[in-house]
């Protein structure tokens, strides 16, 4: 063995060799930008637009045969482009939604003291909800406030005819715990109905809150609207998976008859009312002296929905088993009065992005860039008739939701918002603006909700220097719980929606493919690709409960 002294470096080869390992360091690390992030453009998402908005496929309502053809479009995109299914061998997810139509079996008799009987007339003083279980009920009557928290039905209902009033307490209050002043999940009509079965109840009768809603109420167009007379029209659909979980009569009633109701109790709806607001002190009210016996008949039949999943694998052992979803919804609201509803922001602009953000990891993927965790890919369905493809999605997960890492839902990306004077429903609530001042917007709806997504997201739009509007969450128009992030946000998964803004041409013909901005949906799309890419290479840290 030869042993060889060791000779001085020159200074400028230390120099050389320190930059050269520096520089490898760094390369290992990967560039601060996500891989190919420059792939997606403007001119790959609209050539998916034009199919999907074009009149073959008759503006995608949920159920129909064109709805179906645009999952197999999503489909064979997501295969070409080279993602996994997410689970077995198929990139579907289906499901059951249930359609109802009003049977004629249905009655709602009330007995009075001293014997006296009120037969009611369905559709003038009550109507079963659409989710009603099938058969007869009779019991004494407990007035139970909102019906929001256990608490309002007290230790049991057994045999009970339960009273609720339709909302939440503090319906309009920014502070209020039940969601400040957006809707909560648990005001839901069904999610009552369910709290009230859990406590032995064997029927729930509803009432609209006439404290909160003053002024004359229409009851027989409320029927109408929940039981039209071409059912075709109503585009109402509910998860069969819901629907198969109601076992007990479930009614809407006029205030007129619950007025009725009540004599015994010596009140009116409205005292009622009031003191149901202090739902921290309120205790359920035994309405004396008034026996319900309600017969409910509801005819359904079963739709077909189809979520559109695909995957990118992480690359780290321990961790690909976590993913980051981005996603959007693909259905929207068909043919109305024989007119194509296009729906092209809303929401082939979020699917298309999905899809162009999906190839970008793919390619990256391709050349050996993968993040650490996995990325999933998907299109909901049937968003339009409640957010069905996503709830069913959290009821049956394709994987478990507490290794979701955080959920980007794009729904409305392709147009600047602009904001009428008018008391069109669409606007309600929402600050009146041009979209000349929105050239440059975006809004981010859930950050009040998850703060710890704040900093992913600021990071990611650095390059690309978006004005992010995050002032909605907790607004009167009710959009943060209108998209597919939102039955994550009710399961606790960080969740945000990303909205260039609502427009004029909103639900209405005219949302069609040659009025998008595909420059400003591009720009979209390239920022929430780098927010995932980040995530799934970083995470989020310990999830907040």
């Amino acid at each position: 063995m030869i042993q060889v002294s060791p000779r001085p470096i020159p200074r400028k080869s230390v120099l050389l060799m320190t930059c050269l390992i520096l520089t490898s360091l760094l390369a290992a690390q990967g560039p601060a930008g996500a891989p190919r992030n420059e792939s997606i453009s403007k001119e790959d998402m609209m050539a998916d637009m034009v199919f999907l908005t074009s009149d073959l496929l008759k503006g995608r309502a949920a159920g129909t045969p064109e709805v179906y053809l645009s999952a197999e479009f999503i489909r064979a995109r997501f295969a070409r482009i080279g993602l996994k299914p997410v689970r077995g061998n198929s990139y579907f997810q289906d499901f059951w939604m249930a359609a109802a139509t009003l049977a004629a079996e249905n009655s709602l008799e009330i007995r009075l003291n001293p014997g006296q009987v009120l037969s009611l007339r369905p559709g003038q003083d009550y109507y079963p909800q659409r989710f009603s279980a099938n058969g007869r009920s009779s019991g004494p009557v407990v007035f139970a406030g909102f019906g929001v928290r256990a608490e309002d039905y007290g230790p049991s209902l057994k045999g009970r005819i339960v009273l609720v009033l339709d909302h939440e307490p503090g319906e309009f209050d920014p502070a209020s715990p039940f969601d400040g002043i957006v809707s909560s999940e648990a005001s839901n009509a069904f999610r009552k109905t369910l709290l009230a079965q859990e406590k032995g109840a064997a029927g729930i009768l509803f009432v609209e809150d006439k404290h909160n809603h003053p002024g004359p109420v229409n009851f027989e167009s409320s029927f109408r609207g929940a039981w039209p007379a071409d059912p075709a029209q109503s585009g109402r659909l509910l998860l069969a998976e819901w629907v198969d979980k109601v076992r007990i009569p479930a009614a809407q009633i006029s205030p007129a008859l619950a007025e009725t109701l009540i004599l015994g109790a010596g009140k009116n709806l409205a005292e009622l009312g009031r003191a149901a607001e202090a739902y921290q002190s309120f205790k359920p009210l035994d309405i004396p002296g008034s026996i319900v016996e309600i017969a409910a008949s509801v005819d359904r039949h079963l739709i077909r929905g189809r979520n559109v999943l695909g995957m990118i694998e992480g690359t780290d052992p321990p961790l690909r088993d976590e993913a980051v979803v981005i996603c959007g919804h693909h259905d929207h609201n068909g043919v109305e009065n024989g007119v194509i509803m296009p729906g092209a922001d809303d929401n082939v602009s979020g699917v298309v992005a999905t899809i162009d953000i999906a190839e970008a990891c793919a390619l990256a993927a391709q050349s050996g860039e993968r993040p650490r965790r996995s990325l999933i890919f998907a299109s909901w369905d049937a968003e339009e008739r409640g957010l069905l493809g996503a709830w069913y999605f959290t009821e049956r997960p394709l994987l478990p939701l507490d290794k979701i890492v955080a959920v980007l839902n794009m729904d409305l990306i392709g147009r600047d918002e602009e904001i009428l004077d008018t008391p069109d429903w669409r606007f309600r609530g929402l600050e009146v603006q041009t979209s000349e001042s929105n050239k440059n917007t975006i809004n981010i709806l859930g950050l009040t909700r998850f703060p710890e997504l704040r900093p992913p997201l600021e990071k990611a739009n650095g390059p690309f220097g978006l004005t992010l509007k995050t002032n909605i969450d907790n607004n009167a128009s009710q959009l943060l719980r209108r998209s597919d992030h939102w039955p994550f946000m009710q399961r606790g998964v960080p969740a945000l929606w990303f909205l260039t803004g609502i427009h004029p041409d909103y639900h209405t013909t005219y949302d069609r493919a040659d009025r998008i901005n595909g420059e400003k949906m591009e720009r979209v799309a390239r920022m929430v690709h780098q927010m995932s890419w980040d995530l799934a290479r970083d995470g989020l840290g310990p999830r907040r409960r």
